[in-house]
């Protein structure tokens, strides 16, 4: 498959047996995604064939597609055959009379619907709705009437249902809790059948995928084991490689200066051999690792005063929805603290009440009901906001957007700092307004590096980042020497980051002074 002159993948042959994990990686741009439209056939491929089985599920995209339909129905939609069939015989049934040939027609509807296990659809359904945290009294309702977060739970439990042979999930994670991804990780471990799975989550592929299918160098290449497996042979795979392109390339080089300096002369035999040698090394196009990798690293101006922010009884709430009630703590410069819990249970409401008059930071619109917030000596806040594209507004590029955050920077700095964040050549003129989510998220950041805070707010800034670029922040939140808060539902982020942990549980914040592994030794 390719896209004008860029080559995604080319020949590539291999097969998904049942009972194996895939986790599909690569960074984004890659062909992921594509890849994953050509097994279900939403694409067909430019040359070669897919062959796939009878029952494939697959996670649906579209958050809007299913508006009009009942959350249980949308579920039993992922086996299309017993939902037409259930449809068909609802029709006839509904019907003042029926003739002789409805009869013999329901007679074959029942069939498959027996076939299908339809009598037990509703209740199969509801059993993974259940298990995604979906509770029973929204079974009924319209998705129209769901929010996204939950969407994506009841579009998985519809690519779940029916025991496909195959499962394809594209990012099954994005807007789960980490509670529910512990139970997507269980079942999947149980499933029989052949699974592919897009994440950018290293500790979920680590945890479920027993091989990995890595798109680079315009192929497939797939390795036995989790994503660190990977990342161990790979290295090793991409050394043998880019040194024999490397080898290549300086023979071109060498037959090239021979070519230049010799052809008007008398050696024209020799020139004429070494033209062939140079066109045969460039019959194949060299090809090259798509893999890039940011460079974060975040410093301060000053750091802030010892105790970086106090607080004591704070409370927020909805209307009768207590969000934080009487919550105080006090966060010494220096600290790390992962804020974990269920999605909806407030970890962001806190944030925007917390930030209220911080120094720094300009975008929440959140203040608390009851209490007192006090920010240390010399604080000052750099935040990166869960809805960050709506902090960058249109109208403008990229560079001139990073610019008015210090207005001293030369723009040889600022292109500097955007070439770290993958931003290469005229990328930095890109108009804000045509961002994808993930440049968004590495713009945000490159504004982090240049205003150089001493407390680092993040709400959840994974969720649109490849593995390269995850990566990349864990490493720079594990050096960074000022003071972190961090909401995120990747497990490995908070296992190597935090220094300690909140969780929102059942209403209230429990403030655990430790690591996470020393959180889970005690957790209930």
């Amino acid at each position: 498959m390719r896209y004008g002159a860029k080559v995604l993948f080319e020949d590539v042959s291999t097969a998904f047996p049942a009972g194996r994990r895939y986790g599909l990686t690569g960074p984004n741009g890659a062909g992921k995604s594509t890849f994953m439209k050509l097994l279900t056939g939403e694409l067909e491929p430019q040359k070669g064939t897919v062959v796939r089985p009878k029952k494939l599920g697959v996670l649906r995209q579209d958050q809007f597609a299913f508006d009009p339909y009942r959350v249980i129905d949308t579920v039993v939609m992922g086996n299309l055959p017993l939902w037409k069939a259930l449809e068909e015989r609802d029709l006839i049934y509904a019907k003042p009379e029926m003739t002789d040939e409805d009869g013999m027609r329901l007679g074959e509807l029942e069939g498959i619907v027996g076939d299908e296990d339809g009598y037990t659809a509703e209740s199969d359904a509801a059993v993974l709705l259940d298990g995604l945290d979906i509770p029973e009294k929204m079974h009924e309702r319209k998705m129209g009437e769901v929010q996204g977060g939950h969407k994506v739970r009841v579009l998985l439990a519809q690519a779940l249902f029916g025991h496909p042979q195959a499962l394809l999930l594209d990012e099954p994670t994005n807007h789960l809790d980490l509670e529910s991804i512990h139970w997507l990780e269980e079942f999947l471990n149980r499933y029989e059948g052949s699974l592919i799975v897009i994440s950018h989550d290293r500790h979920f592929l680590n945890n479920v995928c027993t091989h990995i299918a890595d798109i680079d160098y315009q192929t497939i290449i797939t390795y036995p084991g989790g994503y660190d497996d990977m990342v161990l042979r790979k290295t090793q795979i991409r050394s043998q490689i880019e040194a024999g392109n490397a080898q290549r390339e300086k023979k071109i080089a060498q037959l090239g200066e021979f070519i230049a300096r010799f052809s008007a002369g008398t050696r024209s035999s020799q020139v004429t051999s070494r033209k062939k040698e140079v066109e045969r090394l460039q019959t194949a196009e060299l090809a090259r690792s798509n893999i890039q990798r940011p460079f974060i690293r975040y410093q301060m101006i000053r750091p802030s005063g010892r105790t970086a922010l106090e607080f004591s009884g704070v409370s927020k709430a909805y209307g009768d929805h207590a969000i934080v009630t009487n919550f105080s703590a006090n966060i010494p410069r220096g600290e790390k603290i992962a804020i974990m819990g269920r999605n909806g249970a407030g970890k962001t409401t806190l944030l925007k009440a917390l930030l209220k008059n911080a120094p720094g930071a300009s975008e929440p619109d959140t203040s608390i009901d009851k209490g007192k917030v006090d920010w240390g000596h010399e604080v000052q806040v750099g935040y990166f906001a869960q809805d960050h594209r709506a902090s960058i507004p249109d109208g403008m590029t990229a560079i001139e957007w990073l610019h008015q955050f210090d207005l001293q920077a030369s723009n040889e700095e600022l292109r500097g700092l955007l070439g770290q964040m993958l931003f290469s050549g005229e990328e930095g003129t890109k108009p804000t307004a045509a961002l994808s989510g993930g440049e968004a998220a590495r713009l945000i950041m490159c504004r982090l590096m240049l205003q150089k805070p001493n407390f680092l707010i993040f709400d959840e800034p994974t969720n649109h980042l490849d593995l390269e670029s995850i990566n990349a922040l864990n490493i720079a939140i594990q050096r960074y020497e000022g003071t972190v808060l961090l909401v995120t539902h990747d497990e490995d982020l908070i296992d190597e980051v935090a220094t300690r942990i909140w969780r929102f549980n059942h209403g209230k914040i429990e403030d655990f002074k430790g690591s996470y592994a020393d959180f889970l030794q005690v957790a209930v």
